[in-house]
């Protein structure tokens, strides 16, 4: 193909870049500062150096605009709260006598004052802190941070634009702030918030930016005509003012639908649209809308959510059909690069013809860079990179990992029947309750115990021949014997082995399975200076042997109380790694979802009464309009099912879900059909049981009342009050008592006094149900 030369010559640029580094040296140095072993000009200069470091990568690899702003210390979401002046009434205090420390506070908490809810970032594995707001909030402009970015990258050189979350998404991302009424809209805030983003704009024009990026994701949803006019409304005035920067409205993940004509028509210089597969009616729509005459688009045909190199040929293509569209077409990844891990080039154990095709954010600002070079000076200067590209791609297609007869066979034989469990629920749960012989409000946590030092240090020994399989083996034991008993000690009623051989509850288990590949340095932000290595799902799934029957068994063999075996679900196996893209999500599920059945069958047969298949990314995964709901919950429903069908009776199936928002996906709960589910409650004050107890739940659940993101330890007694909760909305015999989600990131002194204190919340709160 040729492409002509665009009028105005497209630049390349990003909406926002990694931050951790290419060693993690930011986590490295906030727990450090945490920890009182890094001092905080420590800590702001390791900042400043990744940032910088950041920019020279972008403007090296030909990015002509580098973001501003989007670099964080633990969340965006949490900065743009810091920036409007929304700090809890509880933190003020905390902030107010030190601003690093009360943006910590805010953030994790501290023993005495709970931290912000925390929640997904759209249908990511991104965690945001949920702004709390309420009638009497007040909000104050405080720019410091975005302006001090800007004059840095300015100072270099460079040609900045900041990066800012937009007023409408920043109140629809918000809750009711506690003690505020449940019913309170965020939204009717923005007439008050306008005015403070009035004004660090001004700001920012004031320090040299001549364009601003006001990021608007929560317009891709489906939203109502009173929230549309409040985008209108935003708009129309930050538009009017003035003495402003030139405004970049972003939006990323899905289409804009509705929300797409009153953007085009808003007084504003450009928009930034998504226009990879996930949104490609914003092709069309904007078509239909008549273009961004005299405007400035922004294209992400680059995918910024997953590992796979562009299609050149299909990019330009619709780059070419976007010049007539707008004033100005410049090119860009679909969403922030935060998404993705930092660099391809250094993963030395992948297959050198597999990371051909593989693109992280290094190698995805060079395509954006190569992508406008074509578009603005014709697709014959770019002509050995197209070369290069289609035979990457034809290598990809053609490979023999993509394609596994026997898998394919056996996906295309399952039956409806297959998916579902003989026997219903009610007899179900006699069985298990004759079999297991638990207490009323049974305790247990959610699966994995603090992964200390001397375990990660184990492992990178094994790795590295430092010691043998038997050695490592022992040390694996000797925790396991440890975790036991200290449950045991503690009261638990139903155990977990700890999980210390395991480095991740997605990667371990690709590890084991063939079609998945594992990266060395692919970290991503989850939150905070949590950073996870997605594994990449490059083609069909198979467990080849057992993957945990061998420590779960082993743990059950030194204890008389039901030990659970512990599997991470479908779903979640999806969602946590860089999936394929080549064949639809609902077939590589059911591939996984048969791998992990034959586990769950080996299991039982060892012995295990109680298996948990953990889904958090259920809600996660959901498609961003409802349009999409029925058919994705219906796959991934079938999936889990699939997994968990072939058990007796007397076998206990549990799941776990955590750090969403549950109150969409109730009816798909059920019709998992587990036995048990446990979610996350404690920073959102047990909702999730009221949720479900609207719905008619009829199975057993365990809203969790310790809250593991936090290092605080709760008292028994703030345990206890949130079981009371739990028993307004669920019976006291389906009713179970567990912590929000795993342990493995907390330390072992937390970790003892909390579940102490939660055994003796359930002891206590047993006893007033005894005595009443």
């Amino acid at each position: 193909m040729t492409a002509k030369p665009a009028a105005a010559a497209a630049r390349a640029t990003v909406y926002g870049y990694p931050r951790q580094g290419r060693n993690r040296e930011l986590k490295k140095a906030i727990e450090g500062y945490w920890k009182g072993r890094v001092t905080a000009d420590a800590l702001v200069e390791t900042a400043r150096d990744l940032r910088r470091a950041n920019w020279q990568q972008l403007v090296d690899a030909g990015v002509h605009e580098v973001p501003t702003g989007d670099f964080s210390y633990y969340d965006h979401v949490l900065d743009t709260s810091v920036m409007v002046g929304a700090v809890p009434d509880r933190h003020r205090a905390a902030v107010e006598a030190g601003a690093l420390d009360g943006y910590f506070a805010m953030a994790r908490g501290t023993q005495d004052v709970a931290p912000l809810e925390m929640t997904k970032w759209f249908d990511t594995n991104y965690h945001y802190l949920v702004p709390e707001l309420g009638p009497e909030t007040v909000f104050a402009a405080d720019s410091a941070k975005q302006v001090g970015e800007l004059t840095e990258a300015l100072a270099l050189g460079h040609t900045p634009r900041p990066v800012l979350v937009g007023p409408v998404t920043y109140l629809l991302l918000a809750k009711p702030a506690p003690g505020v009424a449940a019913d309170f809209d965020p939204l009717t805030l923005l007439d008050r918030l306008l005015p403070v983003y009035a004004e660090v704009l001004g700001d920012l024009r004031a320090a040299g930016a001549e364009w601003v990026q006001l990021d608007e994701p929560a317009l891709v949803q489906d939203r109502s005509p009173a929230e549309l006019n409040a985008a209108e409304r935003a708009y129309r005035d930050l538009g009017a003012l003035t003495d402003r920067p030139k405004l970049l409205v972003a939006s990323y993940f899905d289409q804009l639908g509705e929300a797409l004509p009153v953007l085009a028509k808003a007084p504003v210089d450009g928009l930034a649209l998504d226009f990879t597969e996930a949104a490609a009616g914003n092709l069309d729509a904007l078509a239909a809308a008549g273009g961004l005459p005299g405007k400035r688009l922004v294209a992400g045909v680059v995918n910024g959510r997953n590992i796979w190199i562009n299609d050149y040929e299909k990019s330009l293509a619709t780059l070419g059909t976007l010049l007539g569209l707008a004033d100005r077409v410049d090119v860009a990844a679909s969403c922030s690069l935060l998404h993705v891990p930092l660099d391809a080039a250094v993963e030395r154990d992948i297959d050198p013809q597999i990371l051909r095709w593989l693109a992280f954010a290094e190698q995805k600002t060079a395509e954006i860079a190569t992508l406008a070079r074509g578009l603005a000076q014709g697709t014959h200067t770019i002509a050995a990179e197209l070369a290069a590209n289609r035979a990457d791609l034809a290598s990809r297609a053609g490979s023999a990992i993509t394609h596994d007869p026997a898998v394919r066979a056996r996906a295309a034989a399952v039956t409806d029947a297959d998916g579902r469990r003989p026997a219903p629920y009610a007899e179900r749960a006699a069985a298990q309750r004759a079999h297991l012989g638990l207490p009323l409000l049974p305790t247990t946590t959610i699966g994995s115990f603090p992964q200390t030092g001397e375990l990660r240090t184990a492992r990178a020994d094994l790795r590295a021949g430092r010691i043998g399989t038997a050695g490592y083996e022992e040390r694996i034991g000797n925790e396991i014997r440890e975790v036991l008993a200290f449950q045991e000690k503690a009261g638990i009623d139903v155990l977990v082995h700890g999980e210390p051989e395991r480095n991740d509850m997605v990667q371990y288990f690709a590890e084991q399975l063939t079609g998945y590949l594992a990266t060395q340095h692919g970290w991503v932000q989850s939150y905070g200076t949590r950073y996870v290595r997605p594994p990449v799902l490059a083609g069909d799934v198979s467990r080849p042997e057992p993957m945990t029957v061998r420590w779960t068994t082993y743990a059950q063999s030194h204890t008389d109380r039901p030990v659970k075996g512990m599997l991470t679900g479908p779903v979640t196996m999806l969602a946590w790694s860089f999936v394929r893209d080549d064949q639809p999500l609902a077939d590589t599920a059911r591939q996984v979802a048969l791998a992990l059945r034959d586990e769950v069958a080996d299991l039982e047969a060892a012995g295990t009464s109680v298996i948990q298949v953990d889904e958090p990314a259920l809600r996660e995964t959901l498609p961003l309009r409802a349009a999409g709901h029925a058919a994705y919950l219906a796959w991934a429903t079938e999936a889990f099912r699939l997994t968990t069908s072939g058990v007796r009776d007397r076998t206990q199936i549990h799941t776990h879900m955590c750090y969403a928002e549950f109150g969409d996906i109730v009816r798909a709960i059920d019709d998992l059909d587990a036995d048990v589910i446990s979610l996350e409650a404690a920073r959102s004050h047990m909702q999730v049981a009221r949720e479900l107890a609207s719905h008619g739940y009829p199975r057993e659940a365990g809203p969790g009342v310790y809250d593991i993101h936090s290092p605080r330890v709760p008292s028994a007694e703030e345990m206890a009050s949130l079981l009371r909760k739990g028993l307004d909305a669920i019976p006291a015999e389906r009713l179970w008592v567990n912590p929000d989600c795993g342990l493995k990131t907390r330390a072992w002194p937390e970790t003892h006094a909390s579940l102490e204190n939660l055994v003796a919340a359930a002891r206590t709160v047993r006893a007033e149900i005894a005595s009443s």
